[in-house]
Protein backbone atom coordinates (compact mmCIF):
# COMPACT_ATOMS: atom_id res chain seq x y z
CA UNK A 1 0.00 0.00 0.00
CA UNK A 2 0.83 3.26 -0.90
CA UNK A 3 0.59 4.34 2.90
CA UNK A 4 2.73 2.02 4.11
CA UNK A 5 -0.03 0.36 5.46
CA UNK A 6 -1.13 -3.50 5.87
CA UNK A 7 -4.33 -4.59 4.70
CA UNK A 8 -6.07 -7.74 6.00
CA UNK A 9 -9.93 -7.83 4.47
CA UNK A 10 -12.11 -10.67 5.75
CA UNK A 11 -14.70 -10.65 2.93
CA UNK A 12 -16.88 -13.57 3.79
CA UNK A 13 -17.30 -16.48 1.33
CA UNK A 14 -20.34 -14.69 -0.96
CA UNK A 15 -17.65 -11.77 -1.64
CA UNK A 16 -13.97 -13.16 -1.96
CA UNK A 17 -14.38 -13.89 -5.96
CA UNK A 18 -15.62 -10.33 -6.52
CA UNK A 19 -13.17 -8.29 -4.44
CA UNK A 20 -10.45 -10.79 -5.71
CA UNK A 21 -11.81 -9.42 -9.39
CA UNK A 22 -11.94 -6.13 -8.24
CA UNK A 23 -8.11 -6.01 -7.19
CA UNK A 24 -6.79 -7.80 -9.25
CA UNK A 25 -4.75 -11.22 -9.86
CA UNK A 26 -1.73 -10.02 -8.65
CA UNK A 27 -2.26 -8.52 -4.55
CA UNK A 28 -0.45 -5.58 -3.82
CA UNK A 29 2.06 -6.19 -0.96
CA UNK A 30 0.75 -5.66 2.22
CA UNK A 31 -2.80 -6.83 1.14
CA UNK A 32 -4.38 -10.15 2.05
CA UNK A 33 -7.65 -10.92 1.30
CA UNK A 34 -9.31 -14.02 2.48
CA UNK A 35 -13.01 -15.34 2.98
CA UNK A 36 -12.55 -15.94 6.76
CA UNK A 37 -10.07 -15.32 9.43
CA UNK A 38 -10.26 -18.85 11.77
CA UNK A 39 -8.25 -16.42 14.68
CA UNK A 40 -10.11 -13.40 14.62
CA UNK A 41 -8.53 -12.31 18.67
CA UNK A 42 -5.20 -12.35 16.73
CA UNK A 43 -6.08 -10.09 14.15
CA UNK A 44 -7.96 -7.84 16.41
CA UNK A 45 -4.33 -7.96 18.51
CA UNK A 46 -2.52 -6.80 15.39
CA UNK A 47 -4.92 -4.24 14.11
CA UNK A 48 -3.77 -0.36 14.02
CA UNK A 49 -7.26 0.26 12.57
CA UNK A 50 -10.81 -1.81 12.37
CA UNK A 51 -13.75 -1.79 9.54
CA UNK A 52 -16.33 -3.94 10.07
CA UNK A 53 -20.00 -4.12 10.19
CA UNK A 54 -22.20 -3.53 13.22
CA UNK A 55 -23.56 -6.44 14.34
CA UNK A 56 -24.25 -6.83 17.92
CA UNK A 57 -21.81 -10.06 18.96
CA UNK A 58 -19.09 -8.30 16.52
CA UNK A 59 -19.73 -4.90 18.29
CA UNK A 60 -19.31 -7.18 22.22
CA UNK A 61 -15.46 -8.43 20.69
CA UNK A 62 -14.61 -4.62 19.49
CA UNK A 63 -15.42 -3.69 22.54
CA UNK A 64 -13.30 -6.14 24.38
CA UNK A 65 -10.56 -5.98 21.35
CA UNK A 66 -10.18 -2.27 22.68
CA UNK A 67 -8.84 -1.05 19.26
CA UNK A 68 -10.22 1.85 16.98
CA UNK A 69 -12.59 1.25 14.85
CA UNK A 70 -14.58 2.55 11.88
CA UNK A 71 -18.25 1.28 11.93
CA UNK A 72 -20.07 0.45 8.20
CA UNK A 73 -23.42 -0.81 8.87
CA UNK A 74 -24.96 -3.11 6.75
CA UNK A 75 -28.51 -1.96 5.15
CA UNK A 76 -29.45 -5.30 4.25
CA UNK A 77 -30.58 -5.90 7.95
CA UNK A 78 -34.04 -5.78 9.80
CA UNK A 79 -34.98 -2.47 10.75
CA UNK A 80 -31.71 -0.91 9.96
CA UNK A 81 -30.25 -2.42 13.41
CA UNK A 82 -26.66 -1.78 12.81
CA UNK A 83 -27.39 2.00 12.29
CA UNK A 84 -28.45 2.38 15.98
CA UNK A 85 -26.11 -0.68 17.34
CA UNK A 86 -23.28 1.82 15.53
CA UNK A 87 -25.01 5.23 16.68
CA UNK A 88 -24.44 3.84 20.39
CA UNK A 89 -20.57 3.32 20.16
CA UNK A 90 -20.39 6.63 17.65
CA UNK A 91 -22.25 9.03 20.19
CA UNK A 92 -20.04 7.68 23.37
CA UNK A 93 -17.04 9.17 21.12
CA UNK A 94 -16.00 5.16 20.95
CA UNK A 95 -15.89 4.53 17.15
CA UNK A 96 -16.44 6.44 14.06
CA UNK A 97 -18.96 5.60 11.42
CA UNK A 98 -19.34 5.53 7.18
CA UNK A 99 -22.55 4.82 5.91
CA UNK A 100 -22.71 1.88 3.52
CA UNK A 101 -23.64 3.94 0.56
CA UNK A 102 -20.64 6.24 1.37
CA UNK A 103 -18.04 3.71 1.67
CA UNK A 104 -16.53 3.25 -1.85
CA UNK A 105 -15.68 7.25 -1.97
CA UNK A 106 -15.36 7.73 1.65
CA UNK A 107 -14.37 5.42 3.48
CA UNK A 108 -10.17 4.73 2.73
CA UNK A 109 -9.72 8.91 3.27
CA UNK A 110 -11.57 7.59 6.85
CA UNK A 111 -8.81 5.19 7.55
CA UNK A 112 -6.49 6.91 6.14
CA UNK A 113 -7.48 10.48 8.13
CA UNK A 114 -7.72 8.58 11.38
CA UNK A 115 -4.53 6.24 11.17
CA UNK A 116 -2.30 9.83 10.90
CA UNK A 117 -4.22 11.14 14.21
CA UNK A 118 -3.05 9.24 17.02
CA UNK A 119 -4.58 11.44 19.70
CA UNK A 120 -8.06 10.32 18.07
CA UNK A 121 -7.30 6.38 17.89
CA UNK A 122 -6.32 6.98 21.47
CA UNK A 123 -9.56 8.50 22.40
CA UNK A 124 -11.70 6.10 20.30
CA UNK A 125 -9.24 2.94 21.64
CA UNK A 126 -9.88 3.74 25.21
CA UNK A 127 -13.97 4.92 24.94
CA UNK A 128 -14.46 1.68 23.32
CA UNK A 129 -12.89 -0.54 25.90
CA UNK A 130 -14.64 1.36 28.46
CA UNK A 131 -17.86 -0.33 27.17
CA UNK A 132 -16.26 -3.39 27.24
CA UNK A 133 -17.99 -6.45 29.50
CA UNK A 134 -15.56 -9.07 29.43
CA UNK A 135 -17.65 -10.64 32.86
CA UNK A 136 -21.41 -10.79 31.23
CA UNK A 137 -21.01 -14.26 30.07
CA UNK A 138 -20.49 -15.20 33.93
CA UNK A 139 -22.95 -12.35 34.69
CA UNK A 140 -25.68 -14.02 32.54
CA UNK A 141 -25.24 -17.61 33.67
CA UNK A 142 -25.09 -17.09 37.19
CA UNK A 143 -28.74 -15.06 36.51
CA UNK A 144 -29.67 -18.06 34.91
CA UNK A 145 -29.01 -20.68 37.71
CA UNK A 146 -30.60 -18.19 39.87
CA UNK A 147 -33.73 -18.60 37.99
CA UNK A 148 -33.71 -22.25 38.40
CA UNK A 149 -32.68 -22.21 41.84
CA UNK A 150 -35.77 -19.97 42.17
CA UNK A 151 -38.40 -22.32 40.73
CA UNK A 152 -36.80 -25.47 42.20
CA UNK A 153 -37.54 -23.94 45.57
Amino acid sequence: LDAGYQLLWQTGSLYLDTVRKEIGKELPAGIVVTDFIARMDLAYAVAGLIVSRAGAGTLSELCLAGKPVILVPSPNVAGDHQTHNAMALVNRKAARMVADAEAEQTLIKSCLGLLADREAREELAANIKGMARPEAARQIAEEVLKLFKTEKE
